[in-house]
């Protein structure tokens, strides 16, 4: 059985860091970064998908550790403000 599109299996873990307790904190952002990385490169899905969980994570509030951490992954990595 073929394992399922990356950006998917993105796109499901960030579901449970939003209803878990609303806010993105570190580990969970790593946890992120660490699976769209698992063939060493960031796809376009990946990407976009990205870009929108840190959109939505960025309306609530983000410790400045977490806020730096997606700034140098949208510069290192190309990905969407």
């Amino acid at each position: 059985m073929a394992q399922p599109k990356s950006h998917l299996v993105i796109a499901l873990a960030s579901i449970q860091v939003f209803t878990n307790d609303g806010t993105l904190d570190l580990a969970e952002l790593q946890n992120l970064l660490d699976l769209a990385l698992r063939d060493d490169v960031i796809d376009d899905d990946e990407k976009r998908v990205l870009g929108n969980i840190f959109k939505q994570a960025e309306l609530g509030t983000l410790a400045p550790e977490v806020q730096a951490r997606i700034a140098q992954a949208r510069q290192q990595h190309g990905i969407p403000a």
